[in-house]
């Protein structure tokens, strides 16, 4: 009955583009983790530098207690996302479902910049005395 007007016609299923591992959730989950680990010292002075100041600024510094464990869940983050990106094989899917992705440069881009926030976050009580003159 294939072909003909009224008949069933059967097509391969379309594998669904949502059970592909793109890594965008790793890569969200790890910018707002960057942005959490931050909050509490490069936050205010990036705002601070930007000309954008208030009392709220201040409150900011409490998050300092919570920075390591913001750093661990960044990191945990960062590397579902890279291995999701770099090393686990693409999976080929038919259908109009898959037929465009997310691309993978914005993924890895967002993964990068992560990477160089929570470094900062790092290195900031390292570097910042030395800078600031303290």
């Amino acid at each position: 009955m294939d072909g003909q007007i009224g008949g069933t016609i059967e097509r391969a299923p379309a594998v669904s583009h949502r059970g592909a591992p793109t890594g965008l959730g790793a890569a969200t989950g790890s910018l707002f983790g960057a942005v959490a680990a931050s909050s509490c010292c490069i936050l205010p002075l990036v705002l601070f530098t930007l000309g954008i100041s208030g009392a709220w600024i201040g409150d900011l510094t409490s998050l300092e207690p919570y920075q390591p464990v913001f750093i661990a869940i960044t990191l945990g983050f960062l590397a579902a996302g890279y291995y999701r990106v770099l090393r686990q094989p693409r999976i080929a899917c038919a259908g109009a479902a898959c037929a465009r992705p997310l691309p993978r440069r914005i993924i890895k881009s967002a993964l990068l910049a992560a990477t160089v926030l929570v470094l900062a976050a790092i290195a900031f009580p390292y570097v910042a005395p030395p800078l600031l003159g303290v």
